[in-house]
Order: C-alpha cells, then structure tokens, then sequence
C-alpha cells in the first residue's frame, strides 16, 4: 500500500497542474503585461536591427521540397509571428478604447466559443492565400518567371524597418501607462 502512495500522490499532481497551470500563466500574463509589453517591444526592435546589419537571408528556407511544403509553410508563419498578433485580442488583453472596428468586431467573434475562433482562423488563412495565391498567379501568367528573376528585390530592409517602428510605437505606448 505504502509502494502506491507516491504513485498516486504523482498524478493527482499531475492532472491538477494540468488544469491549473494553464490559468496561472494567463493570470501572470495579464499581471505582467505592462512589462511583457516593454520587453517585447525591445525584443522586436533588437531583431529589426538585427535585420538591419545581417543582411544573409537563410539559404535553407530557399530550396524546399514540395513534400515538404506544408512543413516549411507552418515553420515560416510560426517565424512571422501568424496568430501571436490575434493573441492578445482573444485573450482580452486590448484595452476596448483602443480598438478599431475591425478589431472589435474580431474580438467578439472569437469571444463567443472556440469554434467561432477557429472559424476566424480558418477564413483569415484562406483569404490569405487566395490573395498571394492570385498575386503569384497574375505574376506568371502576365509578367512570367524572368520579370520575377530579374527584378526581384529583397523585402528584409522593409521588413526590418518595420519591426522597428512597430517597437518603437508599442514601446512608447508601453512607457506611456
């Protein structure tokens, strides 16, 4: 009997760290988020100029196979940051006033249950690529595949340039509470 305690005692651990610590880091979250603001916004300018002095793109992300694409797609968005940017307006963590119409009306539709928030992720991801779909479509069809090689540009400086406005503006918000 004795042999079974700590097995027990173990999961019953186990199952209510499982409930509980979801919620705690939600708590945390909203606690922390004067801060967590501040860092992020820091974080994202250090890495626009990061962007900014190492100009190497990764040469891995050039050649991928297409059984590999899917995979390749997810690691990307994930690396562009795909839903962190709906996170904190599922999470509640917007302030109402400083919302625009589009966002207060996402924010509602993806309150109202969780297939309601997979439904807004669902048609957001399948209008975005139908537009670059149609876009990469319009390119070949019209311009054709030596335009797109001889005048491709690098988007990393833009891209760079950015993060950091978008830092610096959320880093001053942040310093602004």
């Amino acid at each position: 009997m004795l042999a079974a305690l700590w097995p027990l005692t173990a999961g019953h651990l186990l199952a209510m760290l499982l409930v509980i610590l979801p919620f705690a880091v939600l708590v945390t979250l909203v606690e922390w988020q004067h801060q967590i603001q501040i860092g992020a916004s820091l974080l994202v300018i250090g890495f626009g100029i990061f962007r900014l002095v190492d100009r190497r793109h990764p040469r891995a992300l050039a050649r991928i196979r297409p059984t590999q694409l899917g995979l390749w797609s997810f690691a990307v968005a994930i690396a562009h940051g795909a839903g962190l940017m709906l996170l904190p307006i599922y999470l509640g963590l917007c302030r109402q006033a400083d919302l625009d119409k589009g966002h207060e009306a996402a924010g509602t539709l993806m309150n109202a249950n969780l297939s309601m928030a997979v439904l807004v992720s669902v048609i957001h991801a399948a209008a975005m690529i139908a537009a670059g779909g149609c876009s990469a479509w319009l390119v070949y069809r019209y311009l054709g595949l030596k335009f797109v090689s001889r005048s491709w540009f690098n988007l990393d400086t833009s891209w760079a340039i950015s993060l950091i406005l978008v830092g610096a503006i959320a880093l001053l918000l942040g310093l602004g509470d």
